[in-house]
């Protein structure tokens, strides 16, 4: 079998030895099989009913400007419409996730070379932020509109753009904070890259686990 010379040029002599017998196709296969299956099952999980909601280290709150009306809502028994923002926010953002398998699948389908060995060799989450790099903005663009479609329904929704705009230029709300809708577009790609990456340790941890064997035989020889 022939030395991925190509691919595993520069890199730590280590990672030339474990690597010295899995041809280049292979260590590229391996790669894109993982974030492909890694990225397919974060959509999956995230992108359905409670996906978000459902799961409290993803889960969508309230921005931090109306954390304190909330707390007087429901002191004033107005608790219903909190919660219906709430729930809206991570309904909206199940909604939007989907929109992101087949820009991660392009994604992958365009690595380089160059981009294959630093992810091989990176960190535990190196592929995650490959995707972070490649397809932040485009989903970003996918998203918003899905999102202002499910919280154009919430009344309160649109009162907090009001409000939030005139607590931005009194210096009382974060601009990033200052619209729902993109507040919700962020925190849905928080998430998603928050899931992508769990996968992706998974599989780096486990690769045996995995039920493609080119996974198994690449990254358990990074093990």
């Amino acid at each position: 079998m022939a030395a991925s010379a190509a691919l595993v040029m520069g890199w730590a002599t280590p990672v030339v030895a474990q690597l010295e017998n899995i041809t280049n196709r292979e260590a590229t296969s391996a790669l894109k099989t993982a974030l492909e299956k890694g990225s397919r099952a974060a959509v999956d999980q995230l992108g359905k009913v409670n996906g978000f909601f459902g799961d409290t280290r993803v889960r969508i709150p309230l921005p931090e400007s109306l954390q304190k009306a909330e707390r007087t809502m429901r002191r004033l028994g107005m608790g219903k419409y909190a919660d219906e923002l709430v729930l809206t926010m991570n309904r909206a953002a199940e909604a939007a996730v989907p929109e992101a398998k087949q820009l991660f699948v392009d994604s992958v389908k365009k690595m380089s070379v160059q981009d294959a060995k630093g992810i091989l060799t990176g960190g535990e989450t190196s592929g995650t932020e490959y995707f972070k790099r490649t397809t932040t903005e485009q989903l970003r663009k996918r998203f918003l509109p899905i999102v202002k479609q499910s919280t154009a329904k919430v009344g309160l929704a649109q009162s907090y753009n009001q409000y939030a705009e005139h607590g931005v230029s009194l210096g009382l709300i974060r601009q990033e904070q200052a619209n729902l809708d993109d507040y919700v577009t962020q925190k849905a790609l928080d998430g998603l890259y928050f899931m992508v990456a769990e996968e992706e340790k998974k599989i780096r941890k486990d690769p045996v686990g995995s039920a493609s064997n080119i996974i198994k035989k690449v990254f358990g020889a990074l093990l």
